[in-house]
């Protein structure tokens, strides 16, 4: 292994900050496996793909260098005052969220609740946004997030389609967001669903053969809003599920969407205190009827009880979950949006529903006000019932646009004489004037009565305690410290999840999230009041081409799922183009992860599985004969390296030329990227296309489970098929809503590859995979690793066994783990009743002994269970984790003591997480499912 040319006194270089192990650690490690200097990695990493040359990157910058030259970048931004409306709206961050949570370690690097015993405080929070989202759409579940709202649309219809399975076509009103149809469209497009964009006014549904969705807009795209109970109504007579997009904002001054007959509304929770960031990161939602909560996509918060009786939170029906259903999967999406979740819960909790209506009233008293005064000079207003976006008709929209600008204001040309205003809780009194000048026109001397007829919302909403309690700071913050502290994140130790790659997410990273100029631009902002943006989108794409050896990159993907999705429909355009639309068979290894077949699933490719040897690898023997089989129908493989059994492959390049050889395409799953920057890559592998989970590799937060950024790289012939968007040249392909997705958060990975350069990206690298194979040599004793390639290594991960064991079960060893203050490994994947290990490079050796150490006190425990020492059934791992009640509980009568339940080694006295919560009943809380806001006490007693 190289030395790492960086002084370890250097007190400036960013790299000795991000890797945990100094120089002196490193040489330790090396010393203790057997291979010094470069041997490791020339024995771990197959010599046909090894590539050390260096990365055309710019010289590494310190933390305080990086941060001045990306400020001079996004300085070129001119932040404007954006009222273009579209979904996405200026809102005010309370200030307590933002230091608390979008600026707070302990928020923003925990991962996935799956480990539901040290989740309890973001599932708490994330609770609260499913009930946000159930009391104003008036709806019985909803989900824990999802991308954005074109994804919460599509994902709406593939969930009518599954209820619906005989339909063929379904509708969606032209006036929606341009942005939602263009990503239904794409959507419905790839699996051969009929969509008929038209005037829901005219609709009648028994007239369209095959109906089974109709989409519709409430507030529409022009601002006007309809009660479409009767549509509904008709809609659901003709055998179709109704979906409503719905202003999150206006549901609090309008008639639900569920008081209407809805079965489904999505939206964008943006404006309840998430910045603009130029498209994203934000929470979609999605709330359904009681019927359709089995098939509702993403992940699912709900109430169950633990060991003890009490109530706990936890992901629930997870058995509909992609990554579980696989090729049967209805939905691609395994994630949410759950750090823009918990910001937009937080924002209702501290305003309450009283705070809220005064927002909405305001808002909706400012867009009155605007029509009373322009009407006065003239002008003519489309519609005379609307929330916060008014249509003008004007002689010269494009003059009233510039001279609306001339005063600080973006404004929406709808098209020669009509220009649309969308108000939000950041207009000022004095922007009403200066806004109302461009027409010629004053504010009203008093403001116009709000009179919203029939469409008043008359229903309560956000009635539960926790939506009146924290509206001052002091407890707002408080609230937030305590749900913080029911969690394990980074900040607390090493999460060592195999596959999800929990590395640092630096300070410096994180700041620039909170600059005006990166957090204030509307998405569809005019592209010169973005010039920074661009600068930054065009160096991460020249970057991560250069590292991943691709000629075109796309930063639009949102999310992992989005990626596979995004880079599969490239694959699939590409051979439609050729007149190739036959290849439609998709190879798949049985070792996948689930988004995998169902991401191939959404782009209607057949799935055809491949098996994997007893070492892990593809089964070179069975891949021939599948390809051998589809031949000519042969689309893509599918493959992730180094494998999913953490190892590298050797055969990867001929498993390649296999597949292009008989005219298919190679998707690379770039999950396990973090192993080959700077060693390799997947264009000199031999891959078409491959994701990037910038959440993982490049150094954007997990956030508990979201945002993400998904973007991937394609091979020279693919590049006219990355994905389009209405605002960019290719207008085809949209799967984001922004043409840019999740825009903002790519700073953060801008911030990473400057700051690290070549040498930096490369020895990251280097020590995560030396911090690997340390932890397996450590454990190979104790739990056989599972996997190994060449000179029995692995690369940045493994795999270790533990099903050799009597009485002993992974989900025991993964409870008892939180009693050492640890996150669980990745549990029971790729291989059931085994744990898989990702360290990191950004664990020092010391963390690493200490999660060895309780690796090895368990299973010394393990050794005493089994010995019959210690009960089979009453022992410290059964009744993991051990909650600080139970172990003052005055009825103690385990035979084992409080001591060495609650200390089993002596570090622990000094740094002790204490679990909110024991072991969550998992069964009792699917039959019982509770999944928003209810009376605690009373649902215990029930």
């Amino acid at each position: 292994m190289a030395k790492n040319s960086t002084s370890a006194t250097n007190t400036t270089s960013f790299l000795p900050r991000h890797l945990g192990p100094d120089l002196a650690e490193q040489a330790a490690m090396l010393a203790e496996l057997e291979f010094p200097g470069d041997c490791l990695i020339d024995a771990i990493v197959p010599e046909a793909i090894l590539d050390r040359s260096p990365m055309a990157l710019p010289d590494p910058l310190d933390e305080a260098g990086a941060l001045a030259d990306l400020r001079e970048v996004m300085s070129q931004n001119a932040v404007r005052k954006s009222l273009l409306g579209c979904g996405f709206s200026g809102t005010i961050t309370p200030p307590v969220l933002q230091r608390c949570v979008l600026e707070n370690p302990g928020w923003y690097t925990a991962y996935t609740p799956y480990q539901a015993e040290i989740s309890q405080g973001r599932m708490e929070m994330l609770l609260n946004f499913q009930t946000l989202i159930t009391d104003l759409t008036g709806l019985d579940v909803a989900n824990a997030s999802l991308l954005d709202e074109g994804t919460a649309a599509a994902e709406a219809i593939a969930l009518a389609a599954s209820s619906k399975p005989k339909g063929t076509t379904a509708f969606i009103a032209d006036t929606c967001h341009a942005h939602v149809i263009d990503v239904v469209r794409t959507r419905t497009t790839a699996i051969g669903i009929q969509l008929v964009v038209g005037d829901p006014t005219s609709l009648d549904p028994s007239s369209i053969d095959g109906l089974f969705a109709v989409v519709l807009a409430y507030p529409d795209t022009l601002g006007s809003t309809n009660d479409w109970s009767d549509l509904i109504t008709a809609s659901q007579e003709a055998g179709a599920l109704a979906i409503v997009c719905a202003d999150l904002l206006s549901l609090c001054l309008l008639k639900a969407p569920g008081e209407m007959g809805a079965d489904i509304c999505v939206g964008n929770s943006q404006r309840f205190g998430v910045p603009l960031g130029y498209g994203g990161p934000h929470a979609a939602f999605m709330a359904v009827k009681d019927a359709l909560k089995r098939k509702l996509p993403g992940r699912l918060i709900g109430v169950s009880i633990d060991s003890h009786g009490q109530p706990a939170y936890r992901l629930s029906l997870q058995t509909r979950e992609q990554h579980i259903r696989r090729d049967k999967a209805t939905s691609n999406i395994c994630t949410a949006q759950v750090l823009l979740a918990v910001m937009a819960a937080g924002y209702a909790c501290y305003h309450g529903p009283e705070g809220l209506c005064a927002i909405a009233r305001r808002v909706h008293q400012l867009a009155l006000s605007a029509a009373t005064a322009v009407v006065k000079t003239g002008h003519k207003v489309e519609s005379d019932s609307f929330f916060d976006t008014i249509t003008v008709r004007v002689p010269d929209a494009k003059a009233t646009i510039a001279e609306a600008l001339e005063a600080g204001f973006n404004l929406r040309q709808i098209d020669k004489t009509k220009v649309a205003i969308a108000f939000d809780e950041t207009v000022t009194d004095a922007d009403l004037a200066s806004i109302l000048a461009c027409f010629d026109a004053d504010p009203p001397s008093t403001a116009p009565a709000i009179d919203l007829g029939a469409l008043e919302r008359t229903s309560d909403f956000l009635t539960h305690q926790v939506f009146s309690s924290y509206h001052t700071e002091t407890e707002m913050m408080r609230y937030l410290r305590r749900l913080q502290g029911r969690d394990i994140a980074l900040d607390h130790s090493m999460i060592p999840l195999g596959s999800c790659t929990m590395k640092l997410n630096a300070a410096a990273e994180m700041m620039p999230l909170s600059w005006p100029e990166v957090g204030g631009l509307h998405p569809f902002a005019p592209a010169d009041q973005a010039a920074g943006y661009h600068r930054m989108f065009e160096q991460v794409e020249d970057w991560l081409a250069t590292i991943t050896g691709f000629a075109g990159v796309s930063l639009q993907p949102n999310a992992g799922s989005q990626g596979e999705y995004a880079g599969l429909l490239a694959i699939k355009r590409y051979h439609e183009e050729r007149g190739d639309s036959h290849r439609d068979v998709c190879i798949i290894p049985t070792s996948a992860h689930g988004t995998n077949p169902a991401s191939a699933v959404m782009c209607n490719f057949k799935v055809v599985a491949v098996k994997c040897s007893d070492t892990g690898d593809i089964d070179i023997d069975d891949l021939q004969a599948k390809v051998e089989e589809h031949r000519e129908n042969l689309g893509a493989l599918m493959i992730t390296y180094p494998s999913t059994h953490g190892v590298f492959e050797e055969g990867i390049r001929e498993i390649c030329a296999l597949i292009h050889g008989a005219g298919g395409q190679v998707y690379m799953d770039g999950a396990n990227m973090n192993a080959q920057v700077g060693l390799t890559s997947p264009g000199r592998i031999g891959a078409d296309v491959c994701h990037l989970n910038l959440h993982k590799t490049f150094c954007i937060p997990h956030g508990g489970g979201g945002p993400g950024v998904g973007p991937i790289g394609v091979a020279e012939h693919l590049v006219p098929f990355l994905p389009g968007h209405g605002l960019l040249p290719n207008s085809e392909g949209a799967v984001s809503s922004a043409p840019w997705g999740s825009a903002s958060i790519c700073t953060i990975s801008w911030m990473y590859i400057r700051m690290m350069g070549d040498a930096g990206l490369r020895k990251a690298t280097e020590v995560a995979i030396l911090n690997a194979n340390y932890v397996a040599h450590r454990l190979k004793d104790h739990f056989p690793v599972l996997y190994t390639g060449k000179n029995g290594l692995v690369a940045h991960e493994c795999i270790i066994d533990v099903r050799g064991f009597d009485h002993v079960a992974v989900e025991d060893i993964a409870k008892r783990l939180i009693d050492y203050g640890f996150h669980a490994p990745t549990m029971s994947w790729p291989v059931a009743g085994t744990l898989m290990i990702e360290p990191t490079e950004s664990e020092s050796q010391a963390e690493l002994d200490r999660f060895c150490e309780a690796m090895i006190s368990i299973h010394a425990e393990i050794q005493l269970v089994d010995e019959g020492k210690i009960h089979a059934e009453d022992n410290p791992l059964k009744n993991a984790p051990h909650t600080a009640q139970s172990l003052l509980s005055d009825d103690w009568s385990h035979p084992y003591t409080r001591e060495q339940a609650a200390y089993p080694l002596p570090y622990l006295r000094s740094n002790k997480y204490w679990p909110p919560v024991g072991r969550v009943d998992n069964v009792h809380g699917d039959r019982n499912l509770v999944c928003s806001c209810v009376g605690m006490e009373e649902y215990v007693d029930s």
